[in-house]
């Protein structure tokens, strides 16, 4: 086989040598005469995936090593008999403590208390699921929005969107659905927006068309919103007047672990496999983490204890503050510069590698890092 590869798949040589020659290349510069002679196509989000890119070549697999298909045009690879697959699932956990790390970090910038909130999660699927698990477990309040689950389901435990805006902190893990009756694009537009509270912690880390970045920028300048946003409209170019407004802004990177980019990569791998039916028989392994005992006590508030872990191993203003030198740039230079941010991003690894040793067990304490998928000694 002949495959063509986004470079920046990881293990992409290794995963998929087996199979025939690699090509590899940058995802937003694959173009149908680099497909003329290839079998295989596997893509991440950046490389639209459609009868442009593929007409008149030989391409019959594609795969994309992430969890959003809104790159893929599906009904032209049904037609086409081209077998295609994704990556749903393989980075959810990366996502959620990217989530709660932003929400632990603002509860000690403003003092509140994780437990006295209601968390609205619009979106319940691979990630929006964990945000829910992980929100009990806090003790929080929590509302679920998602009218295809509830449909399917026919729970009553879901509540419609209107309900969502009087939460206080609501976080979006939705798919990009550009039409019907789940149509996604500008969920969050002008009008629903401005029925957001005063100092909502407004988070996400979905697809960027899901929130109108202009009338989020203009509701801004109105009200006081603590906005984290991952994702944007119109990346890699994207608003600088809204990032400075926003309260954390990172280059579409929350579900940047090792392990999630490593998961995506061993998803298509097998499916790729199983298209060809021969067994699978690659299994990476992944270095040991550096420091991975975390020292940790309560002897301040829960919210303090638990941000104070986190950054440890991830601190998000650290990817606020490589965005905003964007603000010395042009339109172009910042563009260039968001797609080298994530190309050359250093995968943080996931909470499970790490062991907290409490100085004194707390069993409300242990039992949350626990949730979080932490090992607890003490």
């Amino acid at each position: 086989m002949k495959l063509l590869v986004d470079e920046n798949i990881s293990h992409a040589s290794e995963a998929f040598s087996g199979f025939g020659s690699v090509s590899l290349m940058h995802g937003r510069k694959i173009s149908n005469s680099a497909l003329k002679d290839k079998d295989a196509l596997i893509v991440r989000s950046i490389t639209k995936v459609n009868e442009e890119l593929l007409k008149d070549t030989p391409v019959k697999f594609v795969g994309t090593a992430t969890i959003g298909t809104d790159h893929i045009d599906l009904d032209y690879l049904s037609r086409r008999g081209i077998y295609f697959s994704d990556a749903k699932g393989c980075n959810a956990d990366a996502v959620a403590e990217y989530v709660f790390t932003a929400i632990f970090r603002l509860a000690v910038e403003h003092g509140f208390s994780v437990k006295d909130k209601t968390i609205g999660v619009v979106g319940v699927g691979n990630i929006g699921s964990r945000i829910v698990r992980l929100a009990k477990s806090l003790g929080m309040n929590v509302l679920m929005n998602d009218p295809p689950l509830q449909r399917k389901s026919g729970s009553a435990e879901f509540v419609p969107l209107k309900d969502i805006y009087s939460a206080d902190i609501i976080t979006l893990h939705v798919p990009l659905n550009k039409e019907g009756i789940d149509k996604t694009v500008h969920l969050f537009s002008e009008d629903n927006l401005s029925l957001l509270k005063e100092n909502t912690v407004f988070i996400n880390a979905s697809r960027g068309q899901v929130v109108d970045n202009q009338a989020l920028l203009k509701l801004l300048d109105k009200k006081n919103l603590n906005v984290v946003l991952d994702v944007w409209e119109n990346e890699p170019r994207i608003s600088l007047e809204l990032l400075k407004k926003v309260k954390f802004g990172s280059p579409h990177i929350a579900g940047y672990s090792l392990e999630g980019k490593v998961n995506g990569t061993v998803m298509i791998y097998n499916a790729l496999c199983k298209f060809l039916n021969r067994e699978s028989g690659w299994k990476p392994e992944l270095p040991s983490v550096d420091n991975p005992v975390i020292e940790a006590s309560q002897d301040n508030n829960l919210e303090a204890a638990l941000n104070k872990i986190f950054t440890s191993i991830y601190n998000i203003k650290d990817d606020d503050d490589l965005m905003r030198k964007m603000f010395n740039m042009n339109n172009e230079e910042a563009g260039t510069y968001f797609d080298s941010l994530r190309k050359n991003y250093k995968l943080r690894r996931e909470f499970a590698n790490y062991t907290v040793k409490l100085t004194k067990l707390d069993e409300k304490l242990s039992g949350i890092l626990k949730s979080f998928r932490f090992n607890v000694t003490d």
